[in-house]
C-alpha cells in the first residue's frame, strides 16, 4: 500500500528526508539553471509535468498520440493550469532553450510533433530519484533500487505522477504563505533553501531559525532583483510567517511554525502522489 500524505507528514524521519531531497533539487537548480528557470513557478512546474506526460504517453506508431502545441494547450486548458496564450508561450520557450524539440516540421505550426530532449529527461530523472529516496527513508523501502533496476518504468511513472499532481488540491491550492512564494520566480527553490537550512532540533519552535541572513545574497543566488524578493518577504512578514532574530536583513531569518507546517504538508501530499504512482507503475511492469 502506498503511504498516505497523513502517514508521511507525521513520520519522524520526514523532515530530514525532505531536507535531503531539497538539497538535491537545489543542486539540480545550480547545475541546470536554464532548465530550472523554465519551471520556475508553480504554474510552469505543472506545465512541465503536462509536457512530460504527453511525451511519455505518445505511441511512435500512432500519430494521433504525438505531442503537439495544439494537444498541449488542450490538456492545459482542460485541467485549468493556464490560459491558451500562457501555454503556447511556454512551449515556445521550451523550444527556444532546447528543453523540447521538433520531431518533424511538416504540417502547420500547432501540428508539428514535439518531444522532450534527452538532456531534459536525464535532469528530470534526478527529481524522481530524490523523491523515491525520501519515501524509502520514511519506511525503509527499496523504491529507488527498483526504479534503477527498471529504468523503462519512467514512461509509465511520470504520466501517473502528472495526473496525481493535477488532481491534488493540497499541491495545487496550498495555503497562505506557501502560495505567496509559488508565484515568485524560483519560489519553490527559495522555500527549499529556507527549509533545508533548518536544524531539525529547532523544528518544534514557534519561530524556527534558518540559515538565511542577507536578502541581497539570497536574491543574487535566486537570480531575482533584491527589490522583488524583498517585497515578497515583506508580504510574508506581514502574515507573521517570517521575521528576523535581530535587525531585518542583518540577522538570521526565522520561519513560523505555520509556514513550516504548510511547506511540509505540500511535500507530504506531493510524496504521496509519487508513491501512489510508483506502486501503480510497478504493478504495470510486473504484468507485462
Amino acid at each position: 500500500m502506498p503511504l498516505s500524505a497523513a502517514e508521511i507528514a507525521r513520520h519522524p524521519a520526514v523532515l530530514r528526508g525532505v531536507q535531503e531531497q531539497s538539497r538535491t533539487l537545489i543542486h539540480i537548480y545550480q547545475t541546470s539553471p536554464r532548465l530550472a528557470a523554465v519551471f520556475a513557478t508553480q504554474q510552469r512546474w505543472l506545465l512541465g509535468h503536462v509536457g512530460l506526460a504527453l511525451h511519455f504517453r505518445r505511441d511512435p506508431n500512432d500519430r494521433r498520440t504525438e505531442m503537439t502545441i495544439a494537444r498541449f494547450i488542450d490538456v492545459v486548458r482542460r485541467n485549468s493550469v493556464a490560459s491558451r496564450n500562457t501555454a503556447e508561450a511556454f512551449v515556445k520557450e521550451m523550444l527556444h532553450y532546447n528543453i523540447a524539440e521538433y520531431i518533424s516540421v511538416s504540417g502547420d505550426g500547432r501540428a508539428h510533433p514535439l518531444r522532450v530532449t534527452q538532456a531534459t529527461i536525464e535532469t528530470f530523472i534526478g527529481w524522481i530519484h530524490a523523491h523515491l529516496k525520501t519515501l524509502d527513508r520514511i519506511d525503509g523501502g527499496s523504491r529507488l533500487t527498483s526504479f534503477l533496476d527498471r529504468p523503462e518504468m519512467l514512461s509509465t511513472l511520470q504520466p501517473l505522477i502528472a495526473d496525481g499532481l493535477l488532481t491534488c488540491a493540497d499541491v495545487r491550492e496550498p495555503r497562505q504563505t506557501f502560495s505567496l512564494f509559488i508565484w515568485l520566480n524560483n519560489g519553490g527553490i527559495a522555500m527549499d533553501w529556507l527549509m533545508s537550512g533548518i536544524d531539525p532540533e529547532d523544528a518544534h519552535l514557534d519561530r524556527i531559525p534558518t540559515s538565511v541572513i542577507s536578502i541581497s545574497e539570497f536574491a543574487r543566488w535566486l537570480k531575482l532583483s533584491r527589490t522583488h524578493l524583498a517585497r515578497k518577504l515583506h508580504d510574508a512578514e506581514a502574515l507573521g510567517s517570517i521575521g528576523w532574530v535581530g535587525q531585518r536583513g542583518h540577522s538570521v531569518m526565522w520561519v513560523s511554525r505555520q509556514f513550516f507546517d504548510e511547506y511540509m504538508a505540500v511535500q507530504a501530499s506531493k510524496l504521496a502522489v509519487v508513491d501512489e504512482a510508483f506502486e501503480a507503475s510497478m504493478s504495470a511492469v510486473k504484468e507485462r
